[in-house]
């Protein structure tokens, strides 16, 4: 069998009079991630971590912030139409792991919901995913509150 691994990182700044999507679900809290699009720190790891385990680049590459088409898009149409051009490469998806690296708010209550919307999305089975969520112990700009980031690891085999 042909298995092929890849690795997202994202990082993104929180900031007043945004809405926090993190995993396509939205987070009650007093600040949200700054991005072109709706700035899903998740999601994106994923997308990228979908895009390299396939070899076809990452997510600015398919979805530049220069382009208007992609302001203020949803992370999760972004995410089902990499999963097509990774599934017309070959490739389905093994399994998904993921970290989110937050201060605030706590995660713990969204992360089933966030399984679902991923597996959901990439049209796979809720047990092919997940999600977990971590502090940074008030260190660094996540921990100091200014900032949220995620990391994903995929692991593909050929069709």
């Amino acid at each position: 069998m042909d298995f092929r691994i890849g690795e997202g990182w994202d990082v993104h700044a929180l900031v007043p009079g945004r809405r926090l999507v993190i995993g396509g679900v939205d987070i009650p809290h007093r600040t949200g991630l700054m991005g072109h699009s709706d700035a899903d720190v998740l999601l994106h790891a994923i997308t990228d971590a979908l895009l390299g385990a396939a070899a076809l680049g990452d997510i600015g590459s398919h979805f530049p912030d220069t382009d208007a088409r992609f302001r203020g898009a949803d992370s999760s149409v972004l995410l089902a139409e990499v999963g097509r051009r990774v599934a017309a490469e070959g490739y389905a998806v093994v399994n998904i792991d993921t970290t989110v690296i937050a201060q605030a708010p706590r995660l713990a209550p969204h992360i089933a919901a966030m399984r679902e919307r991923i597996a959901d999305v990439l049209e796979l089975a809720p047990g092919q995913v997940n999600v977990k969520a971590k502090t940074a112990e008030r260190l660094g700009p996540v921990g100091q509150g200014a900032a949220m980031e995620a990391r994903a690891v995929v692991l593909l085999r050929r069709a």
